[in-house]
């Protein structure tokens, strides 16, 4: 698997938060931090985006780094990804991302 796809299989290259920080764009933080902030129905700021994926070396945003509860279930299981673990099929924390992004569903698929 690429290092630019994240634990859940969404693609950090497409990633509006890591395109902002490559080309330290404040009005596309802003817009990231507005999405994110109506999505999990908690305060994103504009300065909490900075990432440079999810997998990588750098810098993550605060949800992902902290708030992220796929991330923080791959790192505890010690897997390389969500498409590691026997119970991805049937797992409600990545659930909502795979009913809604058949992309990340392959790119789990395939590691």
């Amino acid at each position: 698997m690429k290092e630019m796809i994240a634990f859940c299989g969404l693609d950090c290259e497409k990633c509006e938060a890591r395109i902002a920080t490559i080309n330290d764009d404040n009005n596309l933080r802003k817009e990231v931090a507005d999405k994110w902030s109506k999505l999990n129905n908690i305060e994103i700021l504009p300065e909490h985006i900075n990432c440079l994926g999810c997998r990588g070396e750098g810098p993550k945003t605060y949800y992902c780094s902290d708030l992220c509860e796929i991330r923080k279930c791959v790192m505890g299981k010690k897997l390389g990804s969500c498409g590691k673990c026997a119970e991805m099929n049937s797992c409600k924390i990545i659930g909502v991302v795979l009913e809604n992004n058949d992309e990340a569903r392959q790119n789990l698929k395939n590691q």
